[in-house]
């Protein structure tokens, strides 16, 4: 769970620092994948200081959406069928890419990949506590 808590909060701290500091603005996707993880800080650290690790359930929910909503926004920026005739996003600013380190890592595959680390540490867990 502790891992978890370092995931998100690394997580939360580059959304914060991609969005405050270098003011690249948040698309709607952007939002939602936010409004995912920021909770999954708080969630944890309660779990980790009351040493109970039944939330991670609920974590894990949170993450699966986080990831499906980060995957579909990668799709957005890469996949060109996608931009063309699928885009939900209301302003369309949401294939825009701000960072394109390596030709394939975006702010969005960098959320997705946050997220699915914290689906694996949340099966770890429930894997760790049956061996008990």
């Amino acid at each position: 769970m502790q891992l978890i808590f370092i995931v998100s909060l690394v997580a939360t701290l580059g959304s914060l620092y991609f969005s405050e500091i270098r003011d690249y603005t948040p698309c709607e996707f952007c939002w939602y994948q936010r409004i995912l993880m920021y909770p999954i800080i708080i969630i944890s650290f309660i779990s980790n200081v009351k040493d109970d690790c039944n939330a991670r359930l609920y974590i894990r929910i949170m993450a699966i959406i986080g990831f499906l909503i980060g995957l579909y926004h990668y799709g957005l920026q890469k996949l060109d069928f996608l931009k063309e005739n699928l885009n939900a996003c209301t302003d369309g600013t949401c294939a825009g890419i701000f960072i394109n380190w390596f030709g394939f890592v975006t702010i969005p595959f960098l959320s997705l990949t946050a997220f699915f680390i914290i689906i694996v540490l949340s099966i770890l867990i429930k894997k760790g506590n049956q061996n008990e």
